[in-house]
């Protein structure tokens, strides 16, 4: 079993990375192999809404990095999509992903369908609710079965590491983790 953290912060290594990394070290005990993409190491296009990937499952156009992305997506059993909250919202380069893989998918039907998937936030203060829903909306959309934890799944820090400090919000990443990881292996 194979689970995708993509990283949708322009910061690389930063508190969104140290979320998902904490997910993925308790992952890893469960005997699951983990994968991080960052975005911040992408140059990320908006979808230009040509609607060309339907019936190919995956973008025509190859020049950004998002094709490799997505194919690692689907190659993938779980994904987590992680994004520090930018204006309330997910990141610019997080949204613009999103929006081509929902091209892609609702021209190619299925073909995330049954993945197991959650949505992390590094949240500074506020707009964590919505960033983790506009994440969770793209996975539910596309038939991706959603799994949650005992709060929501955001972890408080503004500078890089702060996020290490907020005890509740890592307990959570941990639960969250071990929900994923028993909902894989009752999937297999």
């Amino acid at each position: 079993m194979k689970v995708l953290g993509i990283n949708g912060s322009v910061r690389k290594n930063g508190n969104t990375a140290l979320i998902i990394g904490q997910i993925f070290e308790s992952l890893s005990t469960k005997g699951v192999e983990t994968e991080l993409i960052q975005l911040a190491d992408y140059e990320i296009q908006p979808c230009r809404g040509c609607f060309a990937c339907k019936g190919r499952g995956n973008c025509v156009f190859e020049n950004d990095g998002f094709a490799g992305i997505f194919s690692h997506m689907t190659e993938a059993d779980g994904i987590i999509l992680g994004s520090p909250v930018y204006s309330a919202d997910v990141s610019a380069k997080m949204k613009a992903f999103l929006e081509r893989g929902g091209v892609i998918v609702a021209t190619n039907p299925g073909i995330l369908r049954h993945k197991v998937g959650a949505a992390v936030a590094a949240v500074r203060r506020g707009g964590g609710v919505t960033t983790v829903d506009t994440m969770n909306h793209f996975m539910l959309n596309k038939e991706m079965i959603v799994v949650g934890s005992t709060y929501w799944n955001m972890v408080y820090g503004k500078d890089i590491g702060d996020v290490l400090n907020d005890e509740e919000g890592m307990a959570n990443m941990k639960n969250l983790s071990e929900n994923m990881a028993w909902l894989l292996n009752q999937m297999k």
